[in-house]
């Protein structure tokens, strides 16, 4: 890809030596270069308050934050910023899950450096982009993929942590500032868009998939 200044990456994935690896394998590429790697989450969007970007490499397995959670706060500091996700990670619900968040793409980890350069200048000209694995999970759905989960609302997510902590919907309506016919409501809904029949499965759901 020709063009007059290099492109900016970076990178966040908590294996340092990945970071290297993949550190080692860009500098190949003449039209990208590496201006930040990351082991957390945080560390990258401190970053990106001051250094912006134009591509950021995502690892989804992260100690702070999950991958698909930070893209949607890469992209609510950094809206023009292309995120790739870049992962070991093949379910399809994940990436779809990436995707959603506002991902321009999505690579597994055993790419090799042609394909690499490919997927990132076609990311450049603001097609979405997959590597040729990634490809065939989104062609050909596994019946062991997870169904795309709901998304919860900021004032659901509020309530579920309160009933998490086992606090009575009286309780959580005092402390919310709401009526307790209120909390049953969202208590409803919620177990409806989940498809729970009871307020354990929904926490559990919530708590495997980080949601709350």
């Amino acid at each position: 890809m020709t063009n007059s200044r290099a492109y900016s990456i970076a990178i966040v994935d908590d294996h340092s030596l990945i970071l290297q690896g993949l550190v080692g394998l860009l500098s190949r590429i003449r039209s990208y270069q590496v201006t930040g790697t990351f082991t957390r989450g945080s560390e990258l969007l401190a970053f990106l308050e001051t250094d912006p970007v134009d591509i950021v490499l995502l690892d989804i397995s992260l100690p702070d934050i999950n991958g698909i959670d930070l893209c949607l706060e890469i992209k609510r500091i950094a809206p023009s910023v292309i995120v790739l996700g870049l992962s070991n990670h093949t379910e399809r619900s994940v990436i779809l899950n990436l995707m959603q968040n506002g991902a321009s793409g999505y690579l597994l980890k055993n790419i090799d450096i042609n394909e690499l350069e490919k997927c990132l200048d076609l990311a450049m000209t603001k097609q979405m982009v997959f590597s040729g694995a990634v490809q065939e999970i989104i062609a050909n759905p596994s019946s062991t993929d997870l169904p795309l989960l709901p998304k919860l609302t900021k004032r659901e997510t509020e309530i579920l942590k309160l009933i998490a902590l086992g606090r009575t919907s009286v309780q959580i309506a005092d402390e919310l500032f709401l009526s307790p016919l209120t909390i049953e409501t969202h208590r409803k809904r919620m177990m409806s868009k989940f498809k729970t029949k009871n307020m354990m499965s929904l926490i559990k759901i919530a708590t495997d998939n980080r949601l709350i």
